[in-house]
């Protein structure tokens, strides 16, 4: 290779490598000036990995309402999330109180699960100890009956399983909040709330037949 060659070639070489800076350049300077904030510049195949979807809670021209976040196909249920088999109609509350049963057994890992979502969802306003004396409690029209109570104590589980579903009185519903496996928990802890007012009534009746034995001893 003679000596001109060799120059032509290194010639070459300098104007490619002063084309690669301007090109590099220019896409540091296109970066660094934008009209949008948001935008990352020049990007070299940007569909590799950025999703041309549209973002949550964003405009979109595709709907004719413009949102491009959707209501769920009518009929679809979320996972974890089954409908209830009793509609909200006085048949269906009578149909729930005979016939639903909860699937999980009142097991102590049961009872104590269900304390925990009762704990995060109902103690604000049924209390601690299910008495109604919740810190909202106070703050409504009427606080809620306790569960050891004439008014909760007898109530089945179907009652309680489309209270959640339904909600009843000042209690709304809790379908969208709780899992079908979270309320049968909740019940199975809820049961043992009732059974303070059973263990109550027991102590009761003991008392006055003692009483009445003693009045008749003497």
């Amino acid at each position: 290779m003679n000596y001109k060659k060799l120059l032509r070639l290194r010639a070459i070489s300098y104007q490619l490598l002063a084309i690669g800076f301007i090109v590099i350049a220019l896409s540091i300077f296109s970066s660094c000036k934008r009209n949008n904030p948001d935008s990352s510049g020049v990007e070299y195949m940007p569909d590799m990995y950025r999703s041309p979807s549209y973002e949550d809670n964003s405009s979109n021209p595709l709907f004719t309402d413009s949102m491009t976040d959707r209501l769920p196909a009518k009929g679809t249920v979320p996972v974890g999330f089954t409908p209830d088999p009793f509609p909200n109609t006085p048949e269906g509350w009578t149909n729930a109180a005979l016939y639903w049963k909860d699937p999980f057994p009142a097991s102590p890992e049961i009872v104590a699960q269900g304390k925990a979502v009762f704990e995060v969802y109902c103690i604000h306003c049924h209390g601690a100890t299910g008495m109604g004396d919740g810190k909202v409690a106070a703050k409504l029209p009427g606080p809620p009956p306790p569960y050891s109570g004439p008014q909760l104590r007898n109530i089945t589980e179907g009652e309680m399983y489309q209270t959640l579903e339904y909600g009843k009185g000042l209690m709304g519903s809790h379908a969208s909040q709780l899992t079908v496996e979270e309320r049968c928990k909740v019940i199975r802890y809820v049961q043992t709330l009732q059974k303070l007012g059973q263990a109550t009534d027991s102590s009761k009746t003991a008392t006055a037949s003692a009483t009445k034995d003693s009045v008749k001893k003497g």
